[in-house]
């Protein structure tokens, strides 16, 4: 059986990026930060940016949006 932290990169494999939301609905991960704090010690590079959404209310909200750093070949 894959563990959280396999799950999540899969996720951010297939769909580019990650939120606490998605790791919640669609991996049942409560602590999305720790699954990434894996990962990175596994040497993958993983970046999280804060991102503008809103809310029920229509109020400006940020969460936070973990994705895969995309490494730049030179050459």
């Amino acid at each position: 059986r894959p563990k959280q932290a396999d799950r999540i990169l899969q996720y951010m494999l297939d769909f580019g990026s990650i939120t606490q939301l998605d790791a919640i609905r669609d991996i049942g991960c409560m602590r999305l930060a720790s699954r990434v704090s894996e990962l990175k010690k596994q040497g993958y590079n993983i970046i999280g940016d804060f991102v503008p959404v809103k809310n029920r209310y229509e109020e400006v909200c940020h969460i936070k949006r973990y994705r895969l750093r995309e490494e730049i070949e030179v050459g």
